[in-house]
Parts: C-alpha cells; sequence; structure tokens
C-alpha cells in the first residue's frame, strides 16, 4: 500500500505505511498506559485515531453538530507575536468578530503574577475596555510562573541552587516561601480583574514550577471559590506529570507530586475550578501519531473521571501537536477531532 504523509513531533513531514501508522499508534498508547497508570484505548478507538490521521485531506474536522467550545490563553500575544502592531482590545473583537472565538481571553506581554501585579492598577483599564466592546465571555489570564520568585528575581532561596549542595530542607522551605508570595498575587490580581468585570481567570502553565506552585494555585482558587462564588475559574497545567520539587506537598490529602491529569482534575475540582485544562507534552523526537495517540489516550482518561468541562490544551508542543511556533493546519485539525471524537472533551 502506499505512503502516508504524516509528521514528527518537530513539524517536519515523513511518509509512513499505513501498518507503521498503526504501530506508532499502538505504541503511544502503550506508553499512556504504563505511565498514567490508565486504561488503554479500545480496538475500535484505536482504529478510529488511525483513520483521522490517515485522512488523505489536509484539514480533517468533525461532523456537524460535535463542535466542541474553545477556549484561549493568552490571546492578544499571538497576534504580538507575528508583528503585528494592534492594539489588545482591537485584537479581541479580532478574535470575537472575525475569527468567532467562543470566549475570550484579556493577557498582559509579561504573562506572569508576579509582573502583572506591579502593573496591576494599568492593567485593569484595558481590561475594562475590552469589556465595554465585546459580548463573549472575557476572562483575564496569567501564569503563575513560581520561578520569578526566586533569587535573583525574587526574594526567595533558588531552590534550583540548594538541591544540589544535599539543603533538601532548606529547598522545601524555600518553595513553601515562593508558594505564599504566589498565593498572596493571585489574591490582589485575580480580585482586581474579577471586581472590574472578568467573567473569570485562566491559570494557564499552572504547575511549571512543580508541585508547590500546584499547590499555591490550588490554596488561591479555594479561597477565590469562598470570596467570589460566581467566579469562573480555569485552571490548564502545564504537563501531563506533576513535577516533585518539593515532593511532600498535598492538597485535600493528596501527594501532588507526580499527578497525572486523571488525578489533577480531581484537586481542582475539589478547589473550585470550573474548567480544567490537561496537558500531554510533545515529544519532539516521536512521531505525529505516536504523540496523539499518548495525548488522546491521558485525555480520555481524564474527561471520564471529571465532573467539570475538560478542555484539553491543544497548541505549540502539546496535545499532539507538534513543537513549532506556528502550528501546522493538518496536525492541529486532526488533534482537535480526534479530542473531540474519541477523548470526549467538552473543549479545547
Amino acid at each position: 500500500m502506499g505512503q502516508i504523509t504524516t509528521r514528527m513531533g518537530d513539524g517536519s513531514f515523513i511518509s509512513l505505511s499505513p501498518d507503521d501508522i498503526k504501530k506508532e499508534i499502538e505504541l503511544g498508547v502503550q506508553e499512556a498506559v504504563i505511565k498514567a497508570k490508565i486504561a488503554s484505548l479500545t480496538k475500535e478507538e484505536m482504529d478510529q485515531l488511525y483513520e483521522i490521521i490517515a485522512q488523505p485531506r489536509k484539514f480533517v474536522s468533525v461532523e456537524r453538530g460535535n463542535e466542541l467550545v474553545l477556549s484561549y490563553d493568552s490571546a492578544p500575544m499571538k497576534f504580538t507575536r507575528l508583528g503585528i502592531p494592534i492594539d489588545r482590545s482591537a485584537i479581541l473583537l479580532i478574535y470575537e468578530r472575525a475569527l468567532a472565538a467562543d470566549t475570550l481571553e484579556m493577557a498582559y506581554v509579561h504573562y506572569s503574577m508576579k509582573n502583572i501585579k506591579i502593573n496591576l492598577s494599568e492593567e485593569v483599564a484595558p481590561l475594562a475596555m475590552a469589556l465595554l466592546n465585546t459580548t463573549a465571555p472575557l476572562m483575564y489570564g496569567a501564569m503563575p510562573n513560581m520561578g520569578l520568585y526566586y533569587k535573583p528575581d525574587g526574594p526567595c532561596d533558588n531552590a534550583a541552587e540548594l538541591f544540589p549542595l544535599g539543603k533538601i530542607g532548606e529547598a522545601q522551605a524555600a518553595q513553601e516561601e515562593a508558594a505564599n508570595y504566589l498565593e498572596q498575587d493571585i489574591m490582589l490580581v485575580a480580585s482586581a480583574m474579577y471586581e472590574a468585570g472578568a467573567d473569570g481567570f485562566d491559570f494557564d502553565t499552572t504547575a511549571s514550577a512543580g508541585d508547590a506552585e500546584f499547590y499555591a494555585v490550588l490554596n488561591a482558587v479555594t479561597k477565590l471559590r469562598e470570596k467570589y462564588p460566581d467566579i469562573g475559574i480555569e485552571i490548564g497545567m502545564s504537563g501531563e506529570f506533576v513535577l516533585g520539587f518539593h515532593g511532600e506537598l498535598k492538597y485535600d490529602g493528596k501527594r501532588l507530586a507526580g499527578m497525572y491529569p486523571h488525578d489533577q482534575v480531581k484537586v481542582a475540582e475539589k478547589a473550585g475550578a470550573t474548567i480544567f485544562g490537561p496537558v500531554v507534552n510533545t515529544k519532539s523526537n516521536k512521531t505525529f501519531p505516536w504523540n496523539l495517540a499518548r495525548a488522546v489516550t491521558m485525555c480520555k482518561a481524564c474527561g471520564e473521571v471529571a465532573n467539570i468541562p475538560v478542555h484539553a490544551n491543544v497548541g505549540m508542543g502539546v496535545g499532539g501537536v507538534p513543537m513549532v511556533i506556528t502550528t501546522p493546519a493538518d496536525c492541529v485539525s486532526r488533534v482537535s477531532t480526534a479530542m473531540a471524537q474519541i477523548a470526549k472533551m467538552d473543549g479545547l
């Protein structure tokens, strides 16, 4: 049989036989099952995934009526990256009125909680202006980015420097101190944005600095839910596996280090999140079929245990999408279709 054109995880084109693609799908599913200790995709689901990947068309999609809701992280920055000098409020109008976005998100160019706090009084104004002109739900978004609280950028001792010296207790204490600072800043920034009119807050790339960062976000979300019962809160993760830089922190009696998406969503629910965004990182030296199969398997397991909407992260280097700054439509469309039809996601 003829070769099928697909890609590697770095975006480069390759050609594989149908049997090779089916083997890559099986191996990707197997990797997810072993690592996350979850159920495998069925034979029928793997066959369905093959049909999606092997479509000769450049762009594939779901059947009419099976479309998913889309939420966005750092939407204004996408235009800024391309060098298009447009005001952020205007960019949101383009998303809403030209691109038919389901939801909107205002964001600052320094997309981190600590940086926004410094500029908070000026940052509330463009959000309020955008709210006057848009109709779709408008969230404010930022990364927790707990690394900014370590020296030399912040006040806390750098845990990454303490660990190699064998100062485990000191490194854990530094992380707990940084988590406390982060939690305070989250409360300050998220409260200001919600009171200015935002429909909610998106915590993007959560746990990038490990379990202590996840701990800070969960505690802050718990307090935000108590303070603002109707606030929308999306927690989008940074990876499929919560890195145990601290190793001993717990939320609701559950150790955060080592959690995979199907465990992460349960603590996010408990804290008060209204949308959860699982991430499965793309391996650039593996094939697109392998990466997509692994991502779909983990996201399906996450969605099956969730009681809140699950929006799989589908973009540059996550969710099976190749690790390139401008994501290829052939891959993104296949990922989106598979996440809708096989993983049964609520959104992307």
